[in-house]
């Protein structure tokens, strides 16, 4: 169902991957609700991914971009705003990984070059694209910027590796970089912790199955889908939300408050 929430509005979506990606459900609620954006990805990412196909169906434009790249950046934003002409109401940055996790490393005996690397793209990438829109003045007033992130940034998951130190990075730059961008420029930024989701990069993580089912017994609406965030992220774009900022917005159907829940105790009752 569509209220046009977002029409008129428009901004670029980081990071669709493929269809069961958060950024992807995004963009395609996105449309459906009236705004416009480009898509990006880094070029690795755009030959990897189906991303052509969502954006022959949202009727948008791809700029690939690394992320990590202030020139990529720049041009980014500024073909964006020339494509959609004009100023950018919405950014959602979905991007992360771990070069520790794909190569089986473990946190103790990590290679730094590679939690370097994963940490310049998960979370330091961020920094870098609000730096670009903000020096280059390219967001709306009220405009919104969203980044994902996960709970590991709060406690410990042993395999969730150095990434949980990343989104605790990234969720650090959310309201730091926020603020000044509230006070100078009256533009939202938050990030949405969500449940665990079986994206392309959340099945890379070890153990990932029966993670997603501990965390569905232990939330009361159990675990939240890649189109549950999309909504939300559609209602943080919308002018529904004008003054909520600088905050990390947990979308997990409860879990992040639940010490333990009935489901969770019966499965250790029938061991």
């Amino acid at each position: 169902m569509s209220y046009n929430l977002l029409k008129g509005k428009r901004g670029i979506i980081f990071g669709a991957l493929d269809e069961n990606s958060i950024a992807w459900k995004t963009a395609e609620r996105v449309h459906e609700e009236g705004g416009e954006f480009v898509l990006t990805n880094a070029p690795i990412a755009l030959r990897m991914g189906q991303i052509n196909e969502l954006a022959k169906k949202t009727n948008s434009e791809i700029i690939p971009a690394d992320a990590t790249n202030m020139e990529d950046l720049e041009n980014l934003v500024e073909k964006a705003t020339e494509i959609l002409g004009g100023k950018l109401d919405f950014v959602l940055h979905s991007i992360g990984m771990s070069v520790n996790v794909r190569k089986g490393k473990h946190y103790t005996d990590q290679n730094y070059d590679w939690t370097h690397k994963g940490w310049d793209i998960s979370a330091v990438s961020f920094h870098k694209t609000m730096n670009v829109l903000y020096n280059k003045d390219a967001m709306n007033e009220w405009g919104s910027i969203v980044a994902l992130t996960y709970m590991a940034a709060q406690r410990v998951f042993p395999d969730y590796n150095d990434m949980a130190d990343n989104k605790a990075y990234l969720e650090s730059i959310a309201r730091s970089f926020g603020y000044f961008f509230g006070r100078d420029k009256k533009v939202r930024v938050n990030t949405i912790s969500q449940s665990p989701t079986p994206t392309t990069a959340g099945k890379g993580v070890k153990g990932f199955d029966g993670f997603i089912s501990y965390a569905d017994k232990m939330s009361p609406l159990g675990n939240a889908t890649a189109i549950d965030c999309a909504n939300y992220t559609i209602s943080l774009f919308s002018d529904l939300t004008k003054r909520v900022t600088l905050q990390n917005l947990y979308n997990d159907g409860g879990f992040s408050n639940v010490g333990v829940s009935d489901a969770v105790i019966e499965a250790f009752e029938e061991e």
